[in-house]
């Protein structure tokens, strides 16, 4: 098997048990590995939604029949979602490659610092906001869209810090998430020539089928803080790289 294919169901397999364990981050972690390989970040954010429409079809069908939807919610996500996607995929399209790398590198440093926040931030009590939900989704939809990933970390984190059930948030912005990768992936379609980058979609697939099993040994097993911790720190370094290589 080709090497290249090796090295990219490696970046999926750990994605995907990060994923897994997380519950979110498959996207930033995915497209900060590919990002410090030297994938361009059109190509990478790309590949990544493309293999995400997958996965996230999946699990917003298991979350839609666990009963874990506000449809309210999902309602006031979808379209702003969609809209914020494609304007972030048609963006990172157009902008050269030398420019957009440290600016997606530089916003999944900052993702990798809110996870290391989140983890280790106590747990508080908040009552339920539900202002600004529509405004929520186009921000979640085009950072998602431009970093390759960031839909549920900034959507879902948010939802929960604003005092929604974990249940329902977890469960309405994977569910979303569908229609936002899809939306996503047909601009990139669109604007990009998928020839070259087959490998790189190949391989987060299989390398996703083979971590999914055993994501759930993971989340049970390891404390999930100090995970999220240890996630957050590798997300920062292999940003911080990517950010000096750009600019050296």
């Amino acid at each position: 098997m080709d090497l290249n294919i090796l090295i990219f169901i490696a970046v999926g397999f750990i994605a995907q048990l990060i994923d897994g364990a997380l519950g979110m981050a498959y996207g930033v972690s995915s497209n900060t590995f590919l990002l410090s390989l030297g994938i361009p970040p059109a190509a990478a954010s790309a590949s990544v939604h493309m293999a995400e429409v997958f996965t996230t079809g999946v699990s917003g069908i298991s979350h839609w029949r666990l009963g874990n939807i506000d449809k309210d919610l999902v309602k006031r996500l979808i379209i702003p979602g969609v809209l914020g996607g494609i304007a972030g995929a048609y963006i990172l399209t157009s902008i050269p490659n030398d420019i957009i790398k440290p600016i997606v590198s530089t916003y999944l440093l900052i993702m990798g610092v809110v996870i290391v926040i989140k983890a280790i931030k106590a747990n508080q009590e908040h009552n339920e906001v539900t202002k600004h939900i529509s405004i929520l989704g186009l921000v979640g939809g085009f950072f998602d869209a431009i970093g390759g990933g960031g839909w549920g970390p900034i959507v879902t984190t948010t939802l929960v810090a604003r005092g929604k059930h974990p249940r329902y948030a977890i469960g309405s912005v994977n569910f979303s998430e569908f229609f936002v990768t899809f939306a996503e992936s047909v601009t990139f379609v669109l604007t990009l020539s998928f020839a070259q980058y087959w490998k790189i979609i190949l391989g987060l697939l299989l390398g996703g089928v083979v971590a999914a099993p055993l994501a759930a040994i993971v989340a049970k097993k390891l404390p999930v803080r100090a995970l999220m911790f240890m996630v957050g720190i590798l997300i920062i370094g292999l940003s911080i790289r990517t950010i000096y290589m750009s600019l050296t």
